[in-house]
């Protein structure tokens, strides 16, 4: 059975579509109560840390550079520093506890 590639592209196209206009066509007016204005401010962050703390404790060789990196990265952020600093902090702290772990003997 051959597939075909651009029927696919079409399809996620459509959908990825719809999902993003269904929600400007059904919303004639702003959205006042505080309940959900307070839901939808919170979901992309909550999406995003879904996301990104499996890849976190997976991505590293052990799970304790991936802890260094994730409670450095947490510290810079709650200090407010920019995403590419946080981002490069925690890289450099899994990186340098990688190298240490390598020169102690197990």
């Amino acid at each position: 059975m051959k597939t075909n590639v651009y029927i696919y592209i079409l399809v996620m196209a459509g959908v990825t579509y719809l999902i993003r206009m269904l929600p400007l066509a059904l919303a004639k007016k702003e959205i006042t109560n505080p309940f959900i204005r307070s839901f939808l401010y919170y979901v992309p962050y909550a999406c995003l840390a879904a996301m990104t703390f499996p890849a976190i404790l997976s991505a590293t060789a052990s799970a304790i550079s991936a802890a260094v990196g994730f409670g450095v990265a947490l510290i810079a952020a709650y200090r407010e520093k920019s995403l590419l600093t946080v981002a490069l902090l925690a890289c450099t702290a899994v990186f340098i506890v990688e190298r240490i772990m390598e020169m102690i003997p197990v």
